[in-house]
């Protein structure tokens, strides 16, 4: 039985709280809760639950895939709890299971909406060569051999800008999803035996942050050329790609969102972004 917060606690106004959150996706069917599977919504929203001792519902700024980590997941919900707001990390961390944790509360406006008014995302996929490391192993994907790093670089310059990211997408997308969008730096890094793809931007189509460092990966195993990239970028029918690589959501982790006050459009029935919301096509 869900416990009931002390009636000093309660308030009659109800605050809108923002949680940055922190998870190893290992054990995790990934963020979207779903049925008879453990899923990092569903643990958080049993947390605030327990809690709070109300029905409160989560809302997320990035469904990341099952395996897939995050240093800086954003989500928000609504409470009637009238705990002080530098409470809650503490409280939710005695809550929660040692694989996930809130690193922040803040008390929003009450409109915020940690999706829709996220203006951009940082994610980062790591390429671990050498040796395998198997301390990384849950954080990195292993590729045996040596990748050619300039190559790579190359070719991640071509994707930074307005794209329509098809190719870049999960096949399973419906053809009649809007799959443009905005990158605004593609980088890599090299440090030590790791490569580092680190990638910006307004939003992520289903499955496009893994194909783009399978296309990468491509490229520095010399599988493609960095030309074939911006071939790939305007390719428009799906029975003429050549897929890239999905790579493993273990090495992916979602960095940061950063906000803004409502740079897209907020849900409502019928909207293009209530279908993507709805469908879960965006990340």
């Amino acid at each position: 039985m869900r416990r009931k917060p002390p009636s000093s606690s309660l308030s009659t106004k109800v605050h809108r709280i923002k949680f940055v959150v922190a998870y190893d996706g290992s054990d995790f069917r990934g963020w979207a809760s779903q049925d008879g599977e453990r899923t990092v919504h569903g643990i958080l929203t049993s947390a605030v639950r327990q809690v709070t001792g109300e029905e409160n519902q989560l809302w997320g700024a990035s469904r990341t895939d099952a395996g897939a980590h995050a240093k800086g997941q954003v989500c928000h919900f609504d409470t009637a709890t009238a705990m002080p707001i530098e409470k809650w990390p503490r409280v939710m961390t005695k809550a929660l299971p040692t694989d996930v944790v809130v690193l922040k509360a803040t008390q929003v406006a009450d409109d915020f909406h940690s999706r829709f008014w996220a203006k951009h995302r940082h994610y980062q996929y790591r390429i671990m060569t050498g040796v395998r490391d198997p301390h990384r192993a849950r954080y990195a994907y292993w590729s045996p051999g040596a990748l050619d790093f300039d190559r790579m670089q190359a070719a991640a310059a071509h994707f930074v800008g307005t794209h329509d990211f098809l190719a870049f997408s999960s096949q399973s997308v419906p053809r009649q999803t809007n799959r443009v969008r905005t990158l605004y730096s593609v980088e890599m890094t090299q440090v030590r035996d790791e490569i580092r793809l680190d990638v910006v931007g307004t939003a992520f189509v289903r499955g496009m942050m893994r194909r783009i460092a399978g296309a990468l990966w491509e490229v520095g195993r010399g599988a493609r050329t960095p030309e074939s990239i911006p071939e790939l970028l305007q390719t428009k029918r799906k029975e003429r790609i050549v897929w890239p690589t999905v790579l493993p959501a273990a090495g992916l982790t979602l960095i940061r969102v950063e906000y803004g006050r409502h740079p897209r459009p907020q849900v409502g029935p019928g909207s293009e972004a209530h279908r993507q919301k709805e469908q879960g096509q965006d990340e």
